[in-house]
C-alpha cells in the first residue's frame, strides 16, 4: 500500500521544506524554508532554499523590513530565482499575515494604557512605507467600539481631518478616542505639526464631550505616547 512517507522520500531537494512541514509541522521550519515553499522552485544553480537564504541576508533577516517591501523592491534585489511572479507571491503572503493579525478578535477589548492601544494599532501601522492616520473609538469603559482609518498619505505625511474623526466618533456613540499615526522614517519624535494637530483634536473633543486620551506615533515595533510624555 502506498504511504505518505514513502512517497515523500522521492521528492526533489527543492521540495524538502514541504516534506519537513508534513512530517514535523509548520513551526519546525526556518524562515528560509517557509519562504522557499512560497517560491516553490529554484533554478538550475540554486534551490528555492538557497534563494530564500539570499533574500533574508539582503534584509538582515528582518521580517518586518521584508514585509515593507513591494514587488518592485524584491525584484530589484536581483536574487536568482526571484522574479516578478515569485515576488508577488511573497508580498501576498506577508499581506495575508498582516491582515490576519489585524482581524484578530479584539472587538470590545478594553484599552487601559498606551501599550494596549499600541498592540491594537501596530498591525495597521508598524510596517507601512507611507503615513496613515487611525483612531481608536472607545465607549465610556474604554472598550473599543471601532478601529477607524482616518486618512492615508505619502512618505512624509498625511492629513487628518478633525471633523472626520469626530463625525465617526459620534456615529458609533464613542465617548473617548485615541489617535495614532506612523512615521515611516523611524523617528518617534513628534513634529510641530503633530503637536498642533493633537491640540486641535483635544479642543474639538472637549466641545463634543469626547475625550482625547492619547496620540500615538508608531515606528516599527516602538511608539511614542503623548499621554505618557505629559503632552496632553
Amino acid at each position: 500500500m502506498y504511504s505518505q512517507q514513502s512517497g515523500i522520500k522521492s521528492w526533489a531537494e527543492e521540495d524538502r521544506p514541504r516534506e519537513k512541514l508534513l512530517l514535523k509541522g509548520v513551526s519546525a521550519l526556518s524562515d528560509a524554508e517557509l519562504i522557499a515553499i512560497l517560491l516553490r522552485t529554484g533554478t538550475q544553480a540554486h534551490t528555492a532554499v538557497d534563494s530564500a537564504r539570499q533574500l533574508l541576508a539582503r534584509v538582515d533577516h528582518d521580517l518586518d523590513l521584508l514585509a515593507r517591501m513591494s514587488v518592485a523592491d524584491l525584484v530589484q534585489l536581483n536574487i536568482s530565482g526571484i522574479g516578478t511572479t515569485k515576488a508577488i507571491g511573497i508580498v501576498a503572503a506577508l499581506e495575508l499575515g498582516r491582515r490576519q493579525r489585524a482581524a484578530a478578535p479584539r472587538k470590545r477589548q478594553q484599552v487601559s494604557d498606551s501599550r494596549s492601544a499600541f498592540e491594537l494599532l501596530a498591525p495597521h501601522l508598524a510596517d507601512k512605507v507611507h503615513e496613515e492616520f487611525w483612531a481608536l473609538l472607545l465607549n465610556q469603559n474604554h472598550r473599543m467600539l471601532e478601529l477607524y482609518q482616518v486618512s492615508i498619505g505619502g512618505l512624509t505625511g498625511t492629513v487628518a481631518d478633525v471633523r472626520k474623526v469626530f463625525e465617526q466618533a459620534l456615529k458609533v456613540k464613542a465617548t473617548a478616542v485615541i489617535l495614532a499615526h506612523n512615521h515611516p522614517s523611524g523617528n518617534l519624535q513628534p513634529s510641530s505639526a503633530d503637536v498642533e494637530l493633537t491640540r486641535k483634536m483635544k479642543q474639538g473633543g472637549e466641545t463634543l464631550e469626547i475625550k482625547v486620551l492619547d496620540h500615538l506615533i508608531v515606528a516599527g515595533k516602538s511608539y511614542f505616547s503623548f499621554a505618557d510624555a505629559g503632552m496632553l
